[in-house]
């Protein structure tokens, strides 16, 4: 059941952002140019290490014109990135405008049965605060996102190309960090969702409390409110702790395993520059490549950890 309402919330989400398509296919191609660019710059530091070819010997005449181009490179790829971000900061507010205008429309043809069941604090916290929780993880997934998933096709075609046996050495260690991501997900997705609907009862109270304020002193219900208070916002707390703790397991334990990986990557290629099947300047294109391909897996998770709360908060949103 639980899965059928996550992919109904998914689905209804797509709808949304397939208004911005053309959008959506420019941030994937930006994307894909920006991985391209920072891909290339170890391969040019690489080719810079290699003009050194020995105590005291650099040839200065091929090593300039590859720094020229690196400082090219690095510049153009802080062009692209900026692009990206303001073609998703395009996206993602837009589709909050969007749920918003449909959430005030949906508002004005409800039942009073509707109003009268559910406080008015805690549809205000679905509109407001439930949609602002969205964008959020939602801004995040098309930042890193897209780049994270491309990073980690091309870091492992450049290490194929160079050296295949230390490439496929990382690539065996990869599951863990997607085993571990998983199992965390999975048991986030309902903490975040208790915590954003205890925040809406929350919300619910303050504004009933400060509506009603002279009905709350005419029957002497300050103390039985202020226990009540203390009750939802201890709920909040608890919540709030247990899912953000949960949620931050996942950095530390995917960094375990990334410099498990950094490490295997090292060891392999220094036994081949050693016996000379590499040289040094492809060995330090290769370790950039293992620390470039275990970045995205940390910051996927990280990002898997921000959309289990935002389908949460959206599926509130949706509710209404």
């Amino acid at each position: 059941m639980k899965k059928t309402k996550n992919k109904g919330t998914l689905s209804r989400v797509l709808q949304y952002i397939g208004k911005y398509k053309w959008l959506f296919f420019l941030t994937v191609f930006l994307a894909a140019v920006s991985v391209a660019l920072i891909l290339y710059l170890p391969v040019l530091f690489g080719d810079a290490i290699d003009t050194i070819t020995e105590a005291g010997a650099v040839l200065f005449d091929a090593l300039l014109p590859i720094l020229l181009w690196a400082g090219i490179v690095a510049a153009a790829t802080a062009l692209v990135q900026w692009l990206m971000n303001v073609v998703n900061n395009r996206i993602t507010y837009s589709v909050a405008q969007d749920i918003r205008n449909a959430a005030i429309a949906k508002m004005q043809k409800l039942p009073f049965s509707y109003l009268d069941a559910h406080p008015q604090g805690d549809t205000v916290s679905r509109v407001i605060t439930d949609v602002d929780q969205f964008c959020d993880g939602l801004l995040m997934g098309f930042t890193q996102l897209f780049t994270g998933v491309i990073t980690i096709l091309g870091t492992v075609g450049f290490m194929i190309s160079i050296h295949w046996q230390t490439a496929a050495a990382v690539i065996l260690l990869t599951p863990l960090s997607l085993l571990v991501a998983r199992f965390i997900a999975t048991r986030t997705y309902h903490m975040f969702r208790v915590q954003s609907e205890v925040r809406g009862v929350q919300t619910g109270f303050v504004e009933e409390m400060i509506e009603h304020q002279k009905i709350v002193d005419a029957f002497h219900r300050e103390e039985e409110n202020q226990k009540q208070f203390d009750q939802i916002n201890d709920e909040l707390q608890v919540s709030s702790v247990r899912a953000l703790f949960f949620s931050a397991l996942v950095n530390p334990t995917t960094r375990l395993i990334s410099n498990t990986v950094y490490a295997v990557a090292v060891f392999l290629g220094a036994l081949s520059a050693i016996s000379g099947a590499m040289t040094i300047g492809s060995l330090s294109c290769l370790l950039s490549y293992a620390v470039q391909y275990a970045k995205p897996f940390n910051e996927i998770t990280g990002v898997v950890t921000e959309l289990q709360n935002a389908m949460a908060c959206a599926s509130r949103v949706f509710e209404l």
